[in-house]
């Protein structure tokens, strides 16, 4: 399916956009999924599409956090968790070849609620260090590989998960908190993208006009993670939550 250049550069610019979002609280597949649909994709060539720039956006922004030495972790201590919330996802994007996912319709709202709720009236979540309610083996076996699974049977709002887990169970602030929920978003994505493209559900040229408009969506949000820190962070997560719920409440 070949689409005309004014909308390929839309799309573009829809990536930008969410690739900024994306990076700082999560939900961007919720602006490029739906333009993807409207662009006139199947569902199935969405989805592949869409994780197929979102991989870059995720990858694009965890390479310059890393760079800016915002992980706690050294790479060797992401590697478990990110090597779990791989195999998560693994199973995930399997699974919902196979099953009914209709239940998560009932189930995401709920806890997308409660992700806002949590950063709204807890203002002083994630602005410093506390002790955390899960060890990092606990929460790397059961937490991260549970999100992933998550991310790749369904999707929206993973991001916004990791950044919650990781500032509510395990003591992050909400930067360490952001940055490392990027590192294993990608892990998640690279899971998901792998099957699809096996399948080939992927539109490679919507794709890669879309790559670099995520790619520079992420590249200036992690400047703005790095410049607004939890100021800025914690109203979006607050924002994209309540847009997403809106949507599958409403839409």
């Amino acid at each position: 399916m070949e689409l005309e250049l004014s909308l390929l550069l839309i799309l573009g610019g829809v990536a930008l956009l969410a690739g900024f979002i994306d990076t700082l609280a999560g939900g961007g597949g919720l602006l490029t999924l739906p333009a993807l649909l409207l662009a006139g994709l199947n569902p199935v060539n969405a989805l592949a599409t869409n994780k197929l720039q979102g991989t870059f956006g995720s990858g694009m922004a965890t390479f310059m956090l890393l760079r800016r030495r915002r992980f706690a972790e050294t790479l060797a201590g992401l590697r478990r968790p990110f090597l779990w919330s791989l195999g998560g996802s693994a199973l995930g994007t399997v699974l919902v070849q196979l099953t009914d996912s209709d239940a998560l319709q009932v189930l995401v709202p709920v806890v997308l609620a409660v992700i806002a709720l949590y950063f709204l009236f807890s203002p002083g979540a994630g602005s410093v260090t506390r002790a955390p309610r899960l060890s990092a083996r606990l929460y790397e076996r059961t937490v991260v590989p549970v999100i992933g699974f998550y991310d790749g049977f369904f999707g929206p709002g993973t991001g916004s998960f990791f950044s919650l887990t990781g500032v509510a169970l395990r003591g992050q602030d909400l930067i360490t908190a952001t940055a490392q929920a990027k590192a294993l978003n990608f892990a998640s994505n690279i899971a998901s993208l792998t099957l699809f493209v096996v399948g080939g559900k992927v539109l490679w040229v919507t794709g890669a006009v879309m790559i670099v408009g995520q790619m520079a969506g992420a590249w200036l949000g992690s400047h703005a993670v790095l410049r607004g820190g939890a100021r800025l962070i914690r109203p979006l997560i607050v924002l994209v939550c309540l847009a997403m719920l809106l949507r599958y409440l409403f839409g």
